[in-house]
């Protein structure tokens, strides 16, 4: 059975997801794939990258193009890209664009997942788009009833709790589901990405995870009491962990993924390790989807030296999620 193409959204155009995203294009080791955003932002990119590249513009994404050519799927009104660095309505649109017509042809089954290049989230609020991350974007455009964010390299996995939202909020949406879901969510997430019985570390919320309730009561309360009804479904989990000490266990191989409670407790260990390594993958969709795990870099966009490793990554993990995610259906 062959293996529908890759979707690749374009991010913002004022960054370097355009330059990333037009290296893998037409980097023939990697999956094949098809750009989904404004052409002339990848004929930009691709002039800066690599000039002798010619774009096919479709409508589906079709057989894989011949050498030399990257296929498009236009997206939104193609008007002249924004200046590099420069945070617009105009750039905010054009990201969201892509993103929503690239969940249309994934949940279409039209590809086989979604890889999205970084977006700026303060240019999607000048569009007046009401997601703060593709996190949100993908879970609500997709139909998920729950999604995780998973932040991999070749080293650790973390799955959040709770993600785009304040120190504050988090504490009070770290509840009892939230934990259930990001359990359930990390070692289903583990076993698709091949390993057969996922050891998840679930990492408290405070600090030296509560010292027995001598410095907060979420541990004894909330995270302690999902992690045993997690074991009693058959996973794995243990913990509470204390955050401070339970990636460093996970990376010397104790534990296959860590559940983190908040935004900063899961990525900075994982973007630590260098941020050409990581990958992010939405888990809980009903299609495959990963990212690189950086930003928009707007202070080296247009000069033709992002790095594209993470990128490449996160192409080669989305094809692995999908070879997956189709033996299971077939």
């Amino acid at each position: 059975m062959t293996q529908a193409p890759l979707a690749i959204t374009l991010g913002d155009p004022a960054g370097i997801g355009p330059e990333i995203a037009a290296r893998c294009l037409t980097d023939p080791d990697l999956p094949d794939a098809v750009a989904i955003g404004q052409v002339q932002v990848l004929r930009r990119a691709l002039e800066l990258v690599s000039p002798g590249t010619q774009i096919a513009v479709v409508d589906r994404p079709g057989p894989a193009p011949r050498p030399g050519t990257v296929r498009i799927i236009p997206t939104g009104q193609d008007i002249a890209p924004p200046p590099y660095g420069a945070v617009t309505a105009a750039a905010g649109q054009a990201a969201f664009d892509a993103i929503a017509a690239a969940i249309a042809l994934a949940r279409a089954g039209a590809v086989s997942g979604i890889v999205t290049a970084p977006i700026n989230k303060a240019a999607l609020a000048r569009a007046g788009v009401p997601y703060p991350g593709h996190t949100e974007m993908l879970a609500d455009l997709g139909g998920a009833a729950r999604v995780a964010m998973m932040l991999a390299n070749d080293e650790i996995r973390t799955v959040l709790v709770t993600i785009h939202v304040s120190l504050r909020d988090a504490i009070w949406q770290a509840d009892y589901s939230a934990q259930m879901a990001a359990i359930r969510l990390a070692h289903e997430g583990c076993r698709a990405l091949g390993v057969s019985a996922p050891r998840v570390a679930v990492a408290g919320l405070n600090p030296h995870a509560g010292e027995d309730g001598l410095f907060g009561h979420e541990e004894i309360q909330i995270i302690a009491p999902a992690i045993a009804a997690a074991r009693a479904e058959g996973i794995d989990a243990s913990g509470p962990w204390p955050g401070d000490t339970v990636f460093m266990a996970a990376r010397q191989g104790r534990f296959d993924v860590v559940v983190a409670q908040y935004h900063d407790q899961g990525l900075i260990p994982v973007k630590y390790l260098g941020l050409e390594k990581g990958v992010n993958v939405t888990l809980g969709l009903p299609f495959v989807r990963t990212s690189p795990d950086h930003g928009t870099a707007f202070d080296i966009a247009g000069k033709g030296i992002a790095d594209p490793s993470s990128l490449r990554s996160a192409m080669q993990m989305a094809a692995t999620l999908a070879r997956h995610k189709t033996k299971e259906t077939i």
